[in-house]
């Protein structure tokens, strides 16, 4: 708790303003180092931690842990969630973090003299034990963290469209060496192809014979 204060003012600094759900990402990225016996921020790569969805606290699990996107330790699986994954990957061991339901309303407890339920919880969370403010799991991964964070250097090239695939995410289909988007996992479409998809599928509605 004694980092609290300094991470919470480099917290603010990026989004220049602090809020209640940076506060639980600061508190969640420091608990998950005590819990792992990890000192935190890290210097190195030890650490990897998986975000249940983007946005503030997901910075302030950054600005706690020092695990970034851009760094290759912190990966967003977007389940809608203020919730995380911090594993140790060395030991292999992970923990996962969530906030209380009861956090919202027990924050009140906390900051009596707060003006509205926003400035209570950013007050609250910010004193709340963290035993009172997170509930916490001892997880294990569906997937080897090796294979999550891959090797540097690794390539491969899409034997449909093309483009470079980094850290071992193509797909092999028979012969085929795929990125995921040719695999038809894509998660969006070229715009004259979604026309031309259109007009096909026109041409074959039974209102088209008069058209």
């Amino acid at each position: 708790m004694s980092k609290l204060p300094e991470l919470l003012e480099k917290c603010a600094a990026l989004h220049h303003h602090l809020c209640p759900r940076q506060v639980l990402g600061v508190r969640m990225g420091l608990y998950a180092g005590w819990l792992l016996g990890l000192e935190l921020p890290q210097s190195d790569k030890r650490l990897y931690t998986i975000v249940e969805t983007d946005g503030c606290g997901a910075d302030g699990i950054s600005v706690a842990t020092n695990c970034w996107v851009g760094r290759r330790t912190l990966r967003v699986e977007d389940f809608g969630k203020v919730a995380a994954t911090f594993v140790d990957t060395l030991s292999g061991r992970a923990v996962r973090l969530a906030p209380r339901p009861t956090a919202r309303e027990v924050s009140r407890r906390y900051a009596p003299q707060a003006a509205s339920r926003w400035q209570a919880n950013l007050v609250g969370y910010q004193l709340m034990p963290d035993e009172e403010l997170f509930s916490f799991q001892w997880v294990r991964l569906l997937r080897p963290i090796e294979a999550i964070i891959s090797q540097p250097g690794k390539r491969a090239v899409c034997d449909r469209c093309g483009e470079e695939i980094m850290n071992e995410r193509e797909v092999f289909a028979g012969e085929l060496t795929l990125c995921r988007a040719c695999a038809g996992e894509a998660y969006y479409e070229v715009e004259g192809m979604a026309v031309q998809a259109a007009q096909l599928a026109w041409c074959d509605h039974p209102a088209a014979d008069g058209w």
